[in-house]
C-alpha cells in the first residue's frame, strides 16, 4: 500500500500541470532575484574591469576591495587606484543613524498599534465602530499629503536634524498596522482570555500574559513590515535630517552617486554600498521570516 501511495505522489509530481507550474515559479524567481545577483556581481568586480569588459556577466577577478572602499578601510590614494572616484562617505555612521531611526519607528509602531488593535478587537466602548471607521478612512490618505504639515510641526518644535524629529511622525501608530493586528486578534480564540478573566485577571494582564505571547507571529510580521518601511524611507530623512549627524543610508547613497568628479558614477562602489545597506534587513528576514509565514498561514487557515 505504501508503494502505491509513493507511486501516486510521484505521478502527481510529474504531471504536466505541476511541471509547468514549477517551471513558471522558477522563471519568476530568477527574474525577481536577478537584480540582486547583478548588484552583487558588480560589487565584487574591480572598477577597471567594469569599463574594459562592460558586457561581461561574471567578473574575471573577484575582489572585496569595493566593500573596503565604501567602509573607509582604504586611503584616498588606494581607493582611487581601485577605481573609486575619491568620494568620501561615512557609510558606517549612516548605517548606524538608519538603525537608530528604524528601531525608534518600529518600537513605537509595534507597541501602540498592538495596544490599539487589542482594544478594537476585544474591548467594547461607545463609538468604537466610528473610531475604527475613521482609522480605515485614514488608509486612503496618501503619505505625501502629511509631509508638509509634519515638516512645519517639527520645524516649530526645533526638532529638525534630530533623531526624535525623524522618528516622531511615525512613532505612535499607523492605520494599516492597527488594522492588521486587529484582524489577527479577531482570528484568535477568546476562550483562554475569558477563562483568565474569570480567575480574576485584569484586561492588561490578559493581554500581556496570554494574548500577546499567542500573537507572536503577527507581531513578528508587523516588525518586519515596519522595519522595511523605515529602512527604505527616503523623502522624510532627506527633508528633516539633512546634516551628517542624522543622515540615513538612503540619503547617503544619493549623495555618493552625485560625488563624481570625473563625471562618471562609481558604479562598483555604489553597488557595494547598496549591498551593505541590504544586509540588516536580510538578517531580520532570516530571524523573523518563519514567524511571518506562520502569521500568514494563520490568516489563510493553514495550521
Amino acid at each position: 500500500m505504501r508503494e502505491l501511495i509513493q507511486m501516486r505522489n510521484l505521478l502527481l509530481f510529474r504531471s504536466p500541470g505541476r511541471v509547468i507550474a514549477w517551471i513558471a515559479l522558477l522563471i519568476f524567481l530568477l527574474v525577481s532575484l536577478f537584480p540582486i545577483l547583478w548588484m552583487l556581481l558588480l560589487a565584487l568586480r574591480p572598477g577597471a574591469e567594469l569599463f574594459s569588459n562592460p558586457g561581461g556577466l561574471l567578473p574575471k577577478n573577484l575582489t572585496i576591495i569595493n566593500f573596503e572602499r565604501v567602509l573607509g578601510l582604504l586611503s584616498l590614494e588606494e581607493s582611487q587606484q581601485a577605481g573609486g572616484s575619491g568620494a568620501s562617505v561615512n557609510f558606517v555612521a549612516y548605517l548606524t543613524n538608519t538603525a537608530i531611526m528604524m528601531f525608534g519607528m518600529v518600537f513605537g509602531q509595534v507597541v501602540f498599534s498592538t495596544l490599539a488593535a487589542y482594544a478594537f478587537a476585544r474591548l467594547r466602548f461607545p463609538g468604537q465602530n466610528a473610531v475604527f471607521a475613521a482609522f480605515l478612512c485614514a488608509l486612503m490618505v496618501p503619505g505625501i499629503v502629511t509631509i508638509i504639515p509634519n515638516y512645519i510641526t517639527i520645524w516649530q518644535l526645533g526638532w529638525l536634524n534630530t533623531f526624535h524629529g525623524l522618528i516622531a511622525p511615525f512613532f505612535l501608530f499607523s492605520p494599516i498596522s492597527i488594522f492588521f493586528m486587529r484582524q489577527y486578534f479577531l482570528s484568535m480564540s477568546r476562550e483562554i482570555e475569558e477563562a483568565a478573566r474569570v480567575d480574576g485577571a485584569s484586561v492588561f494582564t490578559s493581554f500581556w500574559r496570554i494574548t500577546l505571547p499567542m500573537a507572536t507571529p503577527g507581531v513578528s510580521t508587523l516588525v518586519i513590515f515596519n522595519a522595511l518601511a523605515a529602512w527604505n524611507e527616503y523623502l522624510w530623512p532627506l527633508l528633516a535630517g539633512r546634516n551628517e549627524a542624522t543622515r540615513t543610508i538612503n540619503v547617503a547613497l544619493a549623495i555618493f552617486r552625485q560625488q563624481t568628479p570625473g563625471g562618471i558614477p562609481d558604479f562598483t562602489g555604489l553597488m557595494a554600498a547598496s549591498a551593505i545597506s541590504m544586509l540588516p534587513i536580510f538578517l531580520l528576514l532570516v530571524l523573523l521570516g518563519r514567524k511571518m509565514l506562520d502569521s500568514l498561514g494563520g490568516f489563510s487557515g493553514l495550521k
